[in-house]
């Protein structure tokens, strides 16, 4: 845990929460969830922009229920069609299946959402994509909300270099006027929205432990060039769209890494954000004042089973890499009791995970210890249920998307 790093949990209130609790076991502090969802707020609201929620970085629905019950949200970034069709039968509306799909039961479970009256979309990038959408619509007798995903990397000399992400091949006004157009030509589809994820900004941290001084420097010094090219590039698409007579529902970007530079001036009227509500591990690498203003709100626990000798303790599971690049980044790490680290060697395993450290001795065989994901939503993948605690008090067990027997991916 980076030395800055605020918490309002330690050791004896982590471990009272889970006291009868069969570990492994995740925990979620309500009082820093809900202390950094209002840090989100207090920043969409001075820039007149509304907060999307990503279902991926949460996936408990008891939580996503707890977040957009707070003034200035609005709707759910879904990764599924499934998913969105669960979370509408339990009285979610505004769902954004932000990620293509081409499997025709997803497209036809849009469909069917949008016939009962539901406020659903779904990303195109395509002629090819849009023509899938358009035929099965048509047979189902919808009109198939779509919103446009661009491109928000940052391409240099000439396009030659690509910084950020592999996805859209929509990357300037005039490929979205191009695919809008296509769009407007099929009376089964209907222009929703437009999204343009900066991930090259949102998901580089430029404070990690793991970056020399030089290679944090690159990292803000390209953070701060993006911003200012994909600001007005996407401000321009939004304004050649509307100027054709497309009327936009919304214009949407950022993530919990780049919330407080994307701002209204940079053609957006929303935002998404999840992963900052729980503050993983990743947040802890970021310059940002806002970013680092975040509480973790999110812990796993094991359970100390073995004493392979002075001074270490192995606990039973605890391989919950994070997705991405492989790194050290990626890796989980042990918080409290303070002072324990991963093995060079072993890291963290499938079944055993070893922890090093003074703090190793005083631990009793039973006793558990307590780690922070890399990532947000993906720990959720690994857990039936989650004990949320409030004022260092466990107050609730609720299920997590698996222990509600969803799986989408």
């Amino acid at each position: 845990m980076h030395p800055a790093t605020r918490v309002s949990l330690g050791y004896a209130e982590l471990r009272r929460a889970v006291e009868g609790v069969r570990l492994p076991a995740a925990i979620v502090d309500l009082d820093a969830f809900d202390e950094n969802l209002e840090a989100h707020l207090a920043i969409t609201r001075r820039a007149g922009l509304l907060l999307r929620l990503a279902t991926k970085s949460i996936r408990v629905v008891s939580l996503l229920r707890r977040a957009l019950g707070r003034p200035g949200t609005r709707g759910l970034m879904c990764y599924s069609p499934h998913e969105a069709e669960r979370l509408h039968a339990l009285g979610f509306d505004d769902l954004f299946i932000a990620y293509p799909v081409f499997r025709p039961d997803d497209v036809r479970a849009l469909a069917r959402l949008t016939r009962e009256g539901a406020v659903v979309s779904v990303a195109v990038d395509s002629e090819e994509a849009a023509l899938v959408y358009s035929e099965i619509a048509e047979r189902q007798g919808a009109r198939l909300r779509v919103v446009l995903c661009v491109d928000m990397s940052l391409r240099l000399g000439g396009g030659r270099l690509h910084i950020g992400v592999r996805r859209s091949p929509v990357h300037d006004e005039h490929d979205v006027v191009a695919l809008a157009e296509k769009i407007r030509a099929r009376p089964a589809l209907v222009l929703h929205g437009l999204m343009g994820y900066e991930a090259q900004v949102a998901g580089l941290p430029d404070k990690s432990p793991f970056d020399s001084q030089l290679v944090r420097f690159g990292k803000r010094t390209l953070r701060a060039a993006s911003m200012r090219e994909l600001g007005e590039r996407r401000a321009r698409m939004a304004v050649a769209l509307r100027e054709r007579g497309h009327d936009l529902a919304f214009v949407n970007g950022g993530g919990t890494g780049s919330l407080d530079l994307t701002v209204g001036e940079t053609g957006v009227t929303e935002v998404t954000a999840g992963s900052g509500l729980f503050k993983p591990l990743l947040f802890d690498g970021y310059e940002s004042p806002f970013v680092s203003s975040l509480r973790p709100a999110c812990f796993f626990a094991l359970e100390v089973t073995r004493r392979p000798g002075p001074g270490m303790v192995t606990c039973f599971g605890g391989g919950y890499v994070a997705s991405g690049s492989a790194g050290p980044e990626k890796l989980p790490r042990p918080v409290f009791p303070q002072g324990l680290d991963l093995s060079s060697t072993e890291g963290a395993g499938e079944v055993q995970t070893p922890v090093f450290g003074a703090a190793a001795d005083a631990l009793r065989l039973g006793d558990p210890v307590f780690f922070r994901h890399a990532k947000a939503g993906e720990l959720m993948e690994r857990f039936d249920e989650v004990v949320l605690v409030r004022g260092g008090r466990a107050v609730e067990r609720v299920e997590t998307y698996r222990g509600d027997g969803w799986c989408f991916g």
